[in-house]
């Protein structure tokens, strides 16, 4: 599976509730139980008004289906093509 990373314009996320959050996240797994194996969410990082959500998938289009069935938008999704860390100055 290829990694991405999707960015969501969602105004005022950063002051949802827990529970707010635990429905967003409930909605966001209702679509990836529709969606099957193809994807898996990773994580999210939320600040103000967006989400920087890290998805694995098949393919790109699977992102936009989840999207689709979520709700949530899928503003900019970016395909992953390497990761960096501190580490990788002592490779």
């Amino acid at each position: 599976m290829k990694t991405y990373v999707i960015e969501r314009h969602i105004p005022g996320i950063g002051g949802f509730d827990n529970a707010q959050m635990k429905g967003a996240a409930a909605t966001s797994n209702a679509a990836l139980d529709e969606i099957g194996e193809r994807i898996k969410w990773v994580h999210s990082y939320v600040t103000a008004d967006r989400t920087y959500c890290i998805y694995e998938a098949e393919d790109e289009s699977d992102i936009h289906r989840h999207a689709e069935i979520s709700g949530f938008p899928a503003n900019k999704v970016s395909e992953v093509m390497r990761m960096i860390s501190p580490a990788t100055a002592e490779e």
